[in-house]
């Protein structure tokens, strides 16, 4: 990666500068007039726009062959520690702040402009989703291993169009969070398969329900291109305690978005940036349930498909 004390084509070490060079004018139009008829709308005008982004951003920093193989050795490393449990190159775009990014995109387009009414926010859906987690019951428990230091919460709540308010009946609740640990279960050995994951189906008054842990602060892993650019760019890896949540079916648009508590840690300075006002809760300790000892009730409003 680039580093302060290299010298570049417009400077050395010592502070003396030298012309830019000239770069050919007509290369990039011509990479971009190599698109063929067939391509379809979209396809022609969004890789248009990133090739003329990512050839000026070359031109504009020099960038050498180093460098680029670099970056290229980067991504490569990223697709080599990705797998279907664990998505190293989501997780390097996350660092960067682009999944928040074309989180808020989509929202946004999602809704409209000047609709009249709210959905609940969205946030990004990070690297260890796993798609084959099993269905169960309502008012389960996701807790396969307790951990000694883990908090129980009855987390429940109701599922509204956003338009009418209405309770949505059969929405599928994906819900996932890591251990007191800091580890998702399949980064960590010790855990049972499916620790701390449930699908939930909301019943005819839209009401879903489970048993969690309270969520702790982790930091994201360390050991691939991610955790390697965090530290180049002197920042610290850590997220702010939060639970992951997807929600949809047939009708109605999935959402995905991860609830933080309000309490925690790095809120403000999150590794991802996906923090947002909307999406923080307020875990509140409970005598009523004689099962957990905190409560959290977080209704969810969907948007019905076009």
């Amino acid at each position: 990666m680039v580093n302060d004390t290299t010298p570049s084509a417009n400077g050395n070490s010592n502070g003396s500068t030298k012309q830019k060079p000239q770069y050919d004018p007509e290369f990039t139009d011509s990479v971009i007039s190599a698109t063929g008829p067939n391509a379809s709308p979209r396809m022609r005008s969004v890789m248009a726009s990133l090739i003329r982004h990512v050839h000026d951003f070359a031109r504009e920093n020099d960038i050498t062959i180093d460098e680029w193989m670099q970056a290229v050795q980067m991504i490569n490393w990223a697709g080599q520690m990705s797998n279907e449990r664990r998505n190293e190159s989501q997780l390097l775009c996350d660092v960067i702040g682009l999944e928040s990014l074309v989180d808020e995109i989509t929202n946004k387009l999602l809704v409209g402009a000047g609709a009249d009414y709210e959905l609940t926010k969205s946030a990004i859906l990070g690297p260890f989703f796993r798609h084959d987690t099993p269905s169960t019951h309502n008012d389960a428990s996701i807790i396969k291993n307790m951990p000694s230091d883990g908090e129980i919460a009855y987390m429940h709540g109701i599922i509204r169009d956003a338009v009418t308010g209405k309770p949505i009946e059969n929405v599928i609740v994906d819900i996932w969070q890591c251990s007191t640990n800091g580890l998702y279960e399949q980064q960590d050995p010790a855990q049972t398969e499916f620790n701390l994951r449930g699908k939930f189906t909301t019943d005819k008054n839209g009401y879903y329900g489970l048993y969690c842990l309270r969520p702790v602060p982790y930091p994201v892993p360390d050991d691939g291109p991610a955790g390697k650019l965090l530290q180049l760019l002197d920042r610290h890896p850590f997220r702010p305690a939060h639970i992951h949540i997807i929600a949809g079916n047939n009708e109605y648009t999935p959402l995905t978005t991860q609830i933080f508590d309000k309490k925690s840690k790095y809120l403000i300075d999150d590794s991802v940036f996906a923090v947002k006002d909307d999406l923080l809760v307020d875990f509140k300790p409970t005598k009523a349930n004689s099962k957990a000892s905190l409560e959290l009730v977080y209704d969810i409003r969907l948007a019905r498909k076009s």
